[in-house]
């Protein structure tokens, strides 16, 4: 009997659209997206929750645009912003067309909210002269009075229907630079809408499970039911939608993505829950080394585990290792070997200095493979 290799995920096949520089679909890299929270018209608190949401590693950033003071700061936020910026339009066709014109790499809309078909052709127009994609955003709580009526409550096919009707609005104005989502807080319900979407289109879908709730809930919400799509091949972009701030989003983003090797950002910690085997303080080691090692961007795994049960096994599988054994003396490992033993001093500084080392090695080994290329 032939069994698929178990860590192989094959990605849905779509065509490819950009975001500004970043693109989404095809064989680009699962992008990572969030959302500011700041008033729009704050061009400086808005600029700066950017500027942490960059450095938590987020491809794409969209910031609401309400109305037409908003707009208007767009175009300051837009020139300081080092990510693309998408331009969260949900009624007036006016504040899509000022987005764009203030340089917004891609609009989110419904295109049935727009208005009119001359409407939304300015709307398209005004992408299409600016260079801006689009992404059709249907959601369960706000599904068009008619499907409601159709279908008798938000469902799979009601969103799916609304999904492409609106992708043939765009289609109908000679326009393709568009993803789609079809978001709801209810798992079934968002899984459903996108497998039935992802098998009846061959656009790239951005994937959220929306108001997902507070970090914790949310993460878990959201761990599931993106899991299972991501698993599944089935998503090009995604937003973690939590009731946190926008950096927490990015990072449990990654987090899925490394857990699915889909996409490696940062350092990799596997440690054990702890036990009474342990020989020292595992859950407050791990702790303050993930907050030591938080600013290291590169790819690397770390096992912290307490006792020599599982220890060496699990240091075989990762860079570096680190395995609690008696009398205050403990093993590290390099590169899955036994490297030298350490005393109880201060754990956490040895081992983030180890991994400051190693990333900078990393680092170094890439740079010169770049310039010898």
């Amino acid at each position: 009997m032939s069994v698929r290799p178990y860590r192989d995920i094959h990605r849905r096949e779509c065509r490819k659209i950009h975001v500004g520089n970043v693109p989404v679909g095809g064989d680009a890299p699962i992008s990572v997206q969030t959302m500011t929270n700041t008033l729009t018209t704050d061009v400086a608190a808005t600029i700066d929750q950017i500027r942490r949401i960059e450095e938590a590693g987020a491809d794409i950033v969209r910031v609401s645009c309400p109305d037409e003071e908003s707009t208007r700061a767009l175009k300051e936020i837009v020139k300081a912003s080092n990510i693309p910026i998408v331009a969260d339009i949900h009624f007036h066709y006016k504040r899509g067309i000022e987005a764009a014109e203030a340089g917004a790499a891609c609009l989110r809309i419904n295109p049935g909210n727009i208005g009119s078909d001359d409407r939304v052709r300015e709307v398209v127009k005004a992408a299409k002269d600016h260079g801006c994609s689009i992404r059709i955003g249907v959601n369960a709580g706000s599904l068009e009075k008619d499907l409601l009526e159709k279908y008798g409550e938000p469902c799979p096919e009601a969103m799916v229907e609304s999904a492409l009707d609106h992708a043939r609005i765009l289609e109908d104005n000679d326009f393709q630079e568009f993803k789609i989502s079809v978001k709801a807080s209810d798992v079934f319900l968002a899984v459903a809408a996108y497998q039935g979407l992802a098998d009846a289109c061959d656009y790239p879908l951005h994937l959220g499970i929306t108001e997902a709730g507070a970090l914790r809930m949310g993460t878990v919400k959201s761990s599931i039911g993106l899991g299972m799509l991501l698993w599944s091949g089935i998503g090009d972009t995604i937003r973690v939608s939590l009731s946190a701030e926008p950096e927490e989003e990015v990072r449990v983003a990654y987090d899925m993505l490394k857990t699915l090797n889909l996409r490696r950002r940062g350092v990799t910690v596997i440690s054990c829950p702890s036990c009474a085997r342990q020989q020292f303080n595992v859950i407050k080691t791990v702790e303050r080394l993930e907050e030591r090692i938080a600013h290291i961007t590169t790819p690397m795994t770390v096992s912290v585990i307490g006792c020599v049960v599982n220890g060496p096994g699990e240091a075989r599988e990762t860079d570096i290792g680190f395995t609690g054994g008696g009398n205050g003396t403990h093993q590290v490992y390099v590169a899955g070997v036994p490297h030298h033993r350490m005393q109880e001093d201060d754990i956490v500084d040895h081992l983030a200095t180890m991994i400051e080392k190693k990333a900078a090695e990393i680092e170094a080994a890439k740079a010169t493979e770049e310039a010898a290329d």
